[in-house]
């Protein structure tokens, strides 16, 4: 089961942007909690995505909880709040960007301590990207849920950020919170020495995390400058590289 896979059966857990009631995205978080039993019982549902997972599962042995653990943040968040501290949002990241990590080195044979270790330093580092990538999405329809307790260190409230006012305060936010996501690269990145070479081709999104933080360090990190909804194309030839050196 390839990583492209299992990124399209995450995506297929519900999404807080892809619901418009709870109710529904309750529906479709119970829906997909069953699958899994029933999949871990040899008994899929007839529906696409959960018959591959299906088949992964008993190719791979993958492991029951990263897949339940993804369900059960999902669910956590349809209450469209904003996180209330980092802590928080690492959380979130851990149980969702880290566990899919987890499920595709079991895809590709890892199953080293070092390598999760990584995994879950850059699943959070992801995360808080997504996070921050996300925030000029969210603003225009005016939410906000980056971490509270930045926010309120740097006397920033959501109006603020929709408005885009107190300008200053708000890339002071946004440093604070990107370097968080830097610190995770960094850790996962002390431990290449002991992941096994397999282990690499999983961790090759740091090309793109890394990009988006270059880039708004070139911001001045202005979270709504234009150039971070510019597309990098030299990304494909980094991902080339990063996969030719066996480096993450």
């Amino acid at each position: 089961m390839s990583e492209r896979t299992l990124r399209c059966e995450y995506t297929s857990f519900p999404i807080r942007d892809s619901v418009t009631e709870k109710t529904i995205g309750l529906m479709r978080i119970e829906f997909w909690r069953k699958a899994v039993e029933d999949i871990y019982q040899d008994s899929p549902p007839q529906q696409p995505v959960a018959i591959e997972l299906w088949k992964a599962v008993r190719r791979q042995n993958l492991t029951k909880r990263w897949l339940m653990n993804i369900i059960d943040q999902r669910e956590k968040n349809l209450d469209d709040r904003a996180y209330r501290d980092i802590g928080e949002l690492e959380t979130y990241a851990e149980n969702t960007q880290s566990a899919l990590l987890y499920l595709t080195l079991e895809t590709l044979g890892v199953r080293d301590i070092h390598a999760d270790h990584a995994a879950s330093h850059i699943g959070k580092a992801h995360g808080i990207v997504t996070c921050l990538r996300a925030t000029p999405y969210h603003a225009s329809r005016r939410k906000m849920f980056l971490p509270m307790d930045i926010c309120m260190l740097h006397d920033v409230s959501q109006e603020d950020f929709i408005r885009n006012k107190e300008a200053k305060k708000i890339k002071d936010i946004v440093y604070d919170i990107a370097s968080q996501a830097h610190v995770h690269l960094e850790h996962a990145r002390s431990f290449k020495k002991n992941v096994p070479a397999k282990a690499f081709p999983a961790f090759l999104c740091t090309v793109a995390i890394e990009d988006y933080l270059h880039k708004i360090q070139k911001a001045d990190f202005n979270i709504f400058h234009p150039s971070l909804h510019q597309k990098n194309t030299l990304l494909p030839l980094y991902l080339y590289i990063r996969s030719w050196k066996k480096v993450y």
